[in-house]
């Protein structure tokens, strides 16, 4: 793990695979979790001379917190990183939480095309009834996250504890209603061990990064999505109950530039595993 500082003193960690190269795929992870999500990604781009670049989003991991950070805001963040490491063209990824920021880094020329996982739609919008679908904790979490700040870090703090500790034989007790039978049947051994010590990596430093996401998602984006005009790929699978798939259609809609890839009977986790390899390959041509 390394970390970067930004102009303004604040550090991030990121991954990367050691590639020099003017070319990048940048990962933006899930919420919560942790740029370590991606590590078992990093190996497919060496051999085709393409670096990656995953950060931990301010908060999470050894990542300082920007308090008030919109989502917009992650998009100087890479900018200020492509900069320093001679980045001339990247396309972005993002999975669940991380599709949001994935998309905001169109702002910066050099993106070249965005995939999305299971990304998160806009709240308060009136074609897309953003809770609809979605686990019961879910549901929960957003309705407090309309409360503000103290709100929503009462609500962590009683309800999410477990999540910081949490191991790969846990992990999917702890998803509880969030997960359904696709994503349950991936969750097992070394992939979960893997996705449990990202997301505890994530929260050692507290809720803060979990908090400052979900204020975020209830609030205005900070760019309009129908400016995107490079490709972007939606991924999405119509067993998922942490980002129901209507998200994904409703993106499809305000994105003029987007297509639509659903995947029946795949959840928000089974998705990246079983699409991976397909994943990989677009991400690759994209970035071409």
């Amino acid at each position: 793990m390394s970390t970067f500082t930004l102009a303004a003193g604040r550090t991030i960690e990121f991954l990367d695979n050691a590639v020099e190269s003017d070319r990048a795929i940048i990962f933006h992870h899930g919420t919560p979790g942790s740029s370590r999500t991606w590590q078992p990604w990093i190996a497919h781009f060496a051999d085709e001379g393409i670096r990656v670049i995953a950060a931990s989003r301010a908060g999470y991991g050894q990542s300082q917190r920007a308090p008030g950070r919109r989502v917009v805001d992650i998009s100087d963040d890479i900018t200020q990183m492509c900069d320093s490491f001679d980045i001339s063209r990247f396309v972005s990824v993002g999975w669940s939480g991380g599709g949001p920021h994935a998309l905001a880094t169109t702002l910066d020329p050099r993106c070249k095309g965005v995939v999305t996982l299971a990304g998160v739609g806009q709240f308060n919008q009136p074609d897309l009834d953003f809770l609809a679908g979605m686990g019961q904790e879910n549901i929960d979490e957003f309705g407090v996250a309309l409360q503000g700040e103290a709100a929503l870090r009462d609500w962590m703090n009683a309800n999410a504890a477990a999540m910081a500790r949490v191991t790969g034989e846990e992990i999917r007790a702890a998803f509880g209603g969030l997960i359904g039978t696709a994503d349950k049947a991936v969750l097992d051994g070394p992939f979960a061990a893997e996705m449990a010590a990202a997301m505890r990596w994530g929260l050692a430093q507290g809720f803060d990064g979990w908090i400052d996401d979900d204020l975020a998602f209830v609030r205005d984006w900070g760019f309009d999505l129908a400016d995107i005009s490079v490709p972007v790929v939606i991924w999405q699978g119509n067993d998922d109950f942490m980002v129901p798939h209507a998200h994904s259609q409703w993106l499809e809609q305000a994105i003029p530039s987007s297509e639509l890839r659903l995947t029946p009977g795949e959840g928000h986790i089974s998705l990246t595993v079983k699409g991976q390899n397909e994943i990989v390959i677009q991400l690759k041509l994209m970035l071409s």
